[in-house]
């Protein structure tokens, strides 16, 4: 019967008898033991302890780091749909001035362009009065 609690895992106290712990230690929690052992065991558990205490701090301290950059970031973009909005605003204004004035700006272009014309005319001009003078000289000399 022993080689069939063996075989499902069951394992026997010295103090309580048959446990379900494949513990191979013959540690009992009441009986006297090392004090040796004893105190490493203390030292084990503190800086277990001090461990597990320092990564829960630190990752703690990255989720403070987070949720302030969260902040931060919250306030970034807050500020950047502020500008942003200023910035349509001021864009529909100068698109409405702009329209606004487009009636004069196609004068001017058409302006422009009977500048150029009376230019181009005036250069005409210019080159038959020479031409002119210059025959009218010829005429002379004869």
């Amino acid at each position: 019967m022993a080689d069939e609690l063996d075989s499902e895992g069951v394992t026997d106290s010295p103090k309580k008898g048959p446990t379900l712990s494949t513990s191979t230690s013959s540690f009992e929690a009441l009986d006297p033991h090392d004090p040796n052992l004893s105190r490493l065991a203390s030292t084990m558990f503190t800086k277990t302890t001090d461990y597990l205490y320092g990564e829960l701090t630190a990752v703690q301290d990255e989720y403070k780091l987070l949720e302030n950059m969260n902040r931060a970031t919250i306030t970034k973009y807050s500020d950047m749909k502020h500008i942003a909005t200023n910035v349509s605003k001021a864009m529909v204004e100068l698109n409405d001035k702009y329209n606004s004035l487009q009636p004069y700006l196609d004068q001017i272009d058409q302006i422009e362009d009977s500048v150029i014309k009376l230019e181009q005319a005036a250069y005409k001009l210019d080159a038959y009065s020479k031409r002119l003078e210059a025959k009218f000289k010829a005429l002379e000399k004869r």
